[in-house]
């Protein structure tokens, strides 16, 4: 590919694509056509995006041979043209034309045919507080009177869905809001879905209840003094915190 070819033209801007493990502005992730996850493996591309304009709004973008080590990409919002600009990290590629689409199959439906109503049940305390052991006893305990639930646990979502966010609280804050919104759909689903964060932040909290219909958020807080859960620290995060290695993830 020539000079020419790949010199950037006015209007266009480099987007990150997929999951990135920096969330600074100048960082960006490569994208693999292949889907291989070993370092040097296959062609990168580095995604470039047109701008909104009426001759470039349905192209798929513009992409440039970038042969850095590869990292697996994934949309955002199911956009062509998803992902995060390089200055504001603002997202780009919303959902704008869109409609819901109903079925006959509704949650009154789901409902009947599992025999119990779907709910969250948001489990929120301290590191250590013991949440993901109640959230763990109960599925156990409604799992033996016939009903079926599942546990959307803080740690487990960062393994896969929330990857790419980190302990700040802009991201704190996405986390929840994605949790919130797996969690709405679980109730949807007729599952009693059981949410077991640390969710620091009332607001972040309100607005998950506020995605549901009234009485079908139940928030459950664990209760338990500092220095109890600092006592049991079972990841070690109390001990990290209070040598200065890790700020914000508990």
């Amino acid at each position: 590919m020539n000079a020419a070819a790949t010199k950037p033209l006015p209007g266009i801007a480099t987007l990150k694509a997929g999951f990135w493990t920096s969330r600074d502005a100048d960082a960006v992730t490569n994208f693999n056509p292949t889907r291989r996850r070993n370092k040097g493996e296959g062609r990168c591309l580095r995604i470039k995006a047109m701008e909104d304009s009426p001759a470039s709004s349905n192209q798929a973008g513009r992409v440039a041979d970038h042969k850095e080590s590869c990292l697996d990409a994934v949309s955002v919002n199911g956009h062509a043209h998803a992902g995060n600009n390089r200055g504001p990290l603002s997202t780009v590629g919303n959902s704008t034309n869109i409609k819901w689409h109903d079925c006959s199959v509704d949650k009154n439906g789901r409902q009947r045919l599992l025999n119990q109503k779907g709910c969250v049940i948001w489990i929120t305390g301290l590191s250590g507080s013991g949440k993901s052991t109640v959230a763990c006893a109960l599925s156990q305990l409604l799992y033996q009177r016939g009903k079926l639930s599942y546990i959307l646990d803080g740690d487990n979502v960062r393994h896969g869905l929330n990857r790419d966010l980190s302990f700040k609280a802009e991201d704190r804050a996405e986390n929840i809001r994605r949790v919130g919104e797996v969690a709405k759909l679980f109730a949807d689903s007729g599952v009693i879905c059981i949410a077991c964060l640390i969710s620091p932040y009332r607001a972040d909290r309100d607005s998950c209840r506020a995605m549901l219909p009234t009485g079908d958020f139940i928030e459950v807080f664990m209760d338990v003094p500092l220095r109890v859960c600092e006592a049991r620290d079972p990841k070690g995060l109390y001990k990290l915190a209070r040598a200065g290695k890790i700020k914000g993830n508990i």
